[in-house]
């Protein structure tokens, strides 16, 4: 059985650099400040700005996208009372 462990300070930094990283460039996405394609560079601008912090994400943190989709998930709630024969 795997104990879960406290991730290291540098982890931490890189997550939260990360993160910046992502909510940045999303928002010069976004706002069109950037735009995501050029004639010049193609896709590279979506690419630096919002492909490359998510494999970052990924990769420092494999687990993400199933915790975040167990919160979305709405609930079962179990029915009390319910017997099958």
């Amino acid at each position: 059985m795997h104990t879960p462990t406290l991730p290291s300070p540098h982890h931490q930094r890189l997550l939260d650099a990360a993160m910046l990283w992502l909510l940045g460039g999303g928002a010069l996405l976004l706002t069109t400040l950037v735009p995501p394609h050029t004639e010049l560079l193609g896709w590279t601008p979506a690419c630096w700005l919002a492909g490359a912090p998510l494999v970052v994400l990924l990769a420092l943190e494999p687990a993400l996208p199933r915790r975040l989709l167990t919160l979305c998930r709405p609930r079962r709630r179990a029915r009390h009372g319910m017997v099958w024969h």
